[in-house]
């Protein structure tokens, strides 16, 4: 059932961002309805100015522009899942030098790979390049016979937490900066997990909103004001 809030303020905007705050949420995310305008006539000129509107949260408020596309149906075949999971093993085994040591976990039908080691760097590269072309090579062998998706997520040394911790900080400080001077920021091209992770971190900031801009592998985001 859609969520549905009436609220008001002295301007239709001021009603909106006072219900949008409340709500938590974007304005693209809601559907806006006047409901009450007072007038004021020459009698009444110095009284407060009062506008209701009624914003309704939409349905489908999950596909709105700063979201990513929704992937596909996620397997669940166990059989499938654990084939999955021997076809990468085998695949580490003959890729990584001796020294290094990895883990492999199923969570939840997804598949996590740990990859430890004392000189791991080369396989993270400039702003996880080659951690990230090591997934897509991961997930590919997982999919290559698979009837529905598989996910595989591949963290190196620890990198995947404190890329986070980088991203959600620069969010913010990018925030501060379109709030204090206006303008949008375009951020450098990331990949759709890092994307998701800026949209998440800004999803309910009161002064800015996201959405993503290109094609893949030059898609990028941009940070603007409400």
């Amino acid at each position: 059932m859609d969520k549905k809030i009436i609220c008001q303020g002295r301007t239709t905007n001021e009603a909106i961002e006072n219900g949008l705050k409340e709500l938590k949420v974007s304005k693209d995310m809601v559907e806006v309805k006047i409901i009450e305008e007072e007038k004021r006539s020459f009698y009444n000129i110095l009284a407060p100015r009062v506008v209701k509107v009624e914003l309704t949260v939409k349905e489908e408020k999950k596909e709105s522009n700063n979201k990513e596309k929704p992937e596909k149906k996620i397997n669940k075949n166990e059989e499938e899942i654990k084939a999955a999971v021997e076809q990468i093993n085998e695949f580490l085994n003959k890729f990584l030098q001796k020294g290094i040591t990895y883990k492999t976990e199923v969570k939840e039908y997804e598949i996590y790979v740990d990859i430890e080691g004392e000189d791991v760097n080369y396989l993270i590269g400039y702003r996880g390049e080659n951690i990230n072309s090591l997934q897509t090579i991961l997930t590919s062998i997982a999919n290559k016979k698979s009837t529905a998706k598989i996910r595989v997520y591949l963290d190196i040394a620890g990198y995947r937490e404190k890329r986070v911790k980088t991203l959600e900080d620069l969010a913010e400080k990018i925030a501060r900066t379109v709030v204090r001077t206006g303008k949008p920021v375009t951020l450098e091209p990331m990949t759709a997990y890092e994307r998701k992770i800026i949209h998440t971190k800004l999803q309910t900031h009161s002064k800015v909103e996201t959405f993503s801009k290109g094609e893949e592998p030059y898609r990028k985001i941009v940070i603007k004001l409400k």
